[in-house]
This record gives structure tokens, sequence and C-alpha cells, in this order.
């Protein structure tokens, strides 16, 4: 009977820790300095400019970042 009760708590306590695991790997952002390429729209979505001139992202969450 005790492990009637006992196995669900092992089960649940289990599958949160699943779930944390995937949260935890899926919050994963590119290393800093790592360069990364944006395409114009994905730049404007940003809030940025892209200045294909110098293949740049200006302003917003991708400044400085290469414009593919």
């Amino acid at each position: 009977m005790r492990i009637r009760r006992i196995l669900p708590a092992v089960i649940a306590t289990a599958a949160l820790a699943g779930l944390g695991l995937t949260g935890a790997a899926s919050a994963t952002t590119p290393a800093q300095g790592a360069p990364t390429d944006v395409t114009p729209s994905q730049c404007k979505q940003g809030g940025g400019m892209p200045d294909l001139t110098d293949n740049l992202c200006k302003g917003g969450t991708h400044n400085g970042e290469m414009v593919d």
C-alpha cells in the first residue's frame, strides 16, 4: 500500500524535473561575441534599420549584427 502512495509522487517529481531541464535548455542564447546574421526583415522587426552598404543592422535588438 505504501508504494501506491509513493509512486505517483516519484513520477510527478521526475516529470517536473524533466520540464525544468527542457526549459533551461531552450532558454540558452548564443555565446557573447559569437557572430550572428539576421535578415533585413528580422532587423526591422527588432526595431532597427538594415544598412545594406555596411551590411549591419543599426539600432534595435540586433544592433551591430551582420545583415545577410
